[in-house]
C-alpha cells in the first residue's frame, strides 16, 4: 500500500473514532440526564404516598382546617394525572404541594396534641427528608442537563447532535414568586 492511502486511511478511521466518541458521550448525557429525571420521580412518589397518612393523622386533631388538608390532596391528584413528559408542569404542582406541606407543619404550632403525636412527628420528619431528596434530585438533575445541553453546543458533538435530531433540555426552574424577597413584619 502507498503511503498517501495509509494516510487516508488512518484520516478516516480516525473521523470515525471522533465520530463514535461524540455520539456516544451524547448518549450518555442523555441518558444521565433522564435518569436525574427519574430520582425526582421517584422522590414526588415517595412523597405521594406518605400525603394520605399525614392528612389523615392531622384530620383527627384539626377537623375545622379541612380546606388545607382538601387542597393538598387534590394537588396530589393532580400531580399524577399529568404526563410523565411535562416536567415543567409537575415542577409547578410539586412546589404547590410543598408549600401546602408547610400550612400543615405549622398548623401543628396551634393544635399541641398533634404536635406531640408520635405518627405525625415520624410523618412530618419522613416528608422534610423526601422533599430535601427532592431538592438534590433537582440539583443533580440541573447538572445532568447543564452537561447535556453542553455537549450540544460543542465542537465537534454538536454536529453529531444535529445529524441526530439531538435536542436541548430544560432546566428545572424556580418559580418567580419563589425569588421574591420574603416580606418580615414585627
Amino acid at each position: 500500500m502507498s503511503p498517501l492511502l495509509w494516510i487516508i486511511l488512518i484520516i478516516i478511521v480516525l473521523i470515525a473514532a471522533i465520530y463514535i466518541t461524540a455520539y456516544n458521550g451524547l448518549q450518555k448525557a442523555k441518558v444521565y440526564t433522564e435518569e436525574a429525571w427519574s430520582q425526582i420521580d421517584v422522590q414526588l412518589k415517595r412523597r405521594n404516598d406518605l400525603i394520605p397518612n399525614l392528612v389523615e393523622t392531622v384530620k383527627g386533631y384539626a377537623k375545622h382546617e379541612s380546606e388545607t388538608l382538601e387542597k393538598v390532596v387534590g394537588l396530589r391528584n393532580q400531580l399524577t394525572q399529568i404526563p410523565a413528559d411535562d416536567h415543567q408542569e409537575i415542577q409547578k404542582v410539586s412546589n404547590e404541594i410543598t408549600d401546602s406541606l408547610k400550612t400543615i407543619f405549622a398548623l401543628s404550632e396551634n393544635y399541641p396534641n398533634l404536635k406531640a403525636n408520635e405518627n405525625f412527628l415520624n410523618l412530618q420528619e419522613e416528608l422534610t427528608n423526601t422533599e430535601n431528596k427532592i431538592a438534590y434530585a433537582r440539583q443533580l438533575y440541573n447538572s445532568s442537563a447543564a452537561q447535556y445541553d453542553q455537549k450540544l453546543l460543542t465542537f465537534p458533538s454538536n454536529i453529531i447532535a444535529k445529524i441526530h435530531h439531538f435536542t436541548k433540555v430544560d432546566y428545572l426552574e424556580t418559580p418567580t414568586e419563589e425569588k421574591e424577597v420574603p416580606k418580615v413584619k414585627f
